[in-house]
């Protein structure tokens, strides 16, 4: 026979699988939303308060909620895995030192008020996994640097014979254009030396 605590352990994992709430701690403030039913319909009401107490006892586990409405404190005490629980959201989480903050009963204003915890993230994450440095790992880094190297070494080779060729094949067509130039040139003082000449004679 199963005992009532395999029983209550069992539903437990049932209710968890179903839906998951959010860890908070006293000293948060909570929305809780709780399921109400009128008549035939269902409607959620929320109440959003200081969580001043939370008792784990696995299926039995309970939290207690206090708010000031209209001048007068309220105070409500809801089981975490109820069905009436319908949704539980952390709107700020408060930086306290006790586990029970029933000492806000007697007081209001300003010294009822809870300072804000900042959560700071110093470093790196816990769940990034860090590879372990092994032979495999290492070599196939090194051989793909020593396949780069070769190549990088290729790639120059070609670009300085590129170079070389390419003013080797421009110094003919410099030499043709000057040589068109003078061309033209020669011809006309030909031309002007008979002239000359022939001036002279006369």
């Amino acid at each position: 026979m199963k005992t009532i605590e395999e029983i209550n352990q069992s539903n437990l994992k049932k209710i968890i699988s179903e839906r998951k709430h959010p860890d908070f701690f006293p000293g948060d403030i909570v929305k809780v939303g709780v399921r109400i039913t009128e008549g035939k319909r269902d409607r959620i009401q929320y109440f959003e308060g200081v969580c001043i107490a939370k008792k784990n006892r696995d299926i039995n586990s309970s939290f207690t909620v206090r708010k000031i409405s209209f001048g007068e404190g309220v105070e409500r005490t809801f089981a975490l895995y109820s069905p009436i629980v319908d949704t539980i959201k952390v709107v700020r989480s408060g930086k306290v030192r006790r586990a029970k903050l029933y000492y806000l009963r007697d007081r209001t204003g300003k010294s009822a008020r809870i300072a804000e915890k900042i959560k700071k993230k110093i470093g790196i994450d816990i769940e990034t996994k860090i590879q372990q440095v092994t032979e495999e790992n290492v070599m196939p880094e090194s051989e793909e640097k020593i396949e780069e190297a070769p190549k990088a070494e290729t790639k120059a080779e070609t670009k300085a014979e590129t170079k070389a060729e390419t003013p080797k094949a421009e110094t003919p067509k410099v030499e043709t254009k000057t040589a068109q130039k003078k061309a033209p040139e020669k011809e006309q003082k030909k031309q002007e030396q008979p002239k000359e000449k022939e001036e002279q004679k006369k």
